[in-house]
């Protein structure tokens, strides 16, 4: 097999940890319902897979969660409150440094929404070090669906094994495999650092 001559980040759980549980305490003490009730009715539900799919703006996302939390919020604080449960990961951004170090093109692959990417690209000055984005909500799809993948191609103007990809989640890597991509199920900076150069990846 060839070496990869890109590598392909997830956002999520790979160069940013998340805790949604930081907005749902911010909502809890201005909304009547509990935390959990919180959880279930945004987090876990279909209005924030429509947002993460672009099916619905962020405005139409603020309106429509403060009215199933039954409360007044400014839209600037929405934002803030939702966008601030991030924090990148160290070894992770290093990572990408020394690809970018080496000549190795790289590239974010994430489901997300314009709230999160907004707050990550205004707050991380490490998120413009990548050559370009796939965002699912721009796309109106979400990974696994093959579409995303498709983009990805386009977007890097490679496929089959010229790409290495790295994501948490395994029905996304499992897409990535099918479609030739090399693929590192990720689950920390120590084994996926080793996976890359096992494939080739030069690294500084």
């Amino acid at each position: 097999m060839s070496h990869p001559k890109a590598v392909v980040f997830d956002l999520g759980k790979v160069l940013v940890d998340f805790d949604w549980n930081r907005a749902v305490q911010c909502f809890s003490r201005i909304s009547e319902l509990s935390e959990n009730e919180i959880f279930d009715a945004v987090i876990k539900s279909d209005l924030l897979i429509r947002y993460e799919s672009g099916f619905i703006s962020s405005k139409e996302f603020f309106k429509q969660t403060t009215a199933l939390l039954k409360c007044d919020l400014d839209y600037d604080d929405f934002r803030k409150w939702f966008g601030d449960i991030f924090e990148p990961i160290p070894e992770m951004i290093d990572l990408n440094n020394q690809l970018r170090a080496s000549g190795v093109p790289t590239f974010i692959f994430s489901n997300t929404n314009e709230l999160a990417i907004q707050w990550i690209r205004g707050n991380y000055p490490f998120f413009a070090d990548f050559n370009d984005f796939v965002l699912s909500y721009e796309h109106q799809c979400m990974k696994p669906d093959a579409h995303l993948y498709e983009v990805v191609e386009q977007r890097t103007g490679l496929t089959g094994s010229d790409l290495i990809y790295l994501d948490d989640r395994i029905e996304n890597v499992e897409s990535g495999q099918q479609r030739g991509w090399q693929v590192i199920h990720h689950q920390n900076h120590s084994t996926s650092t080793i996976s890359l150069r096992t494939a080739g990846v030069p690294l500084n």
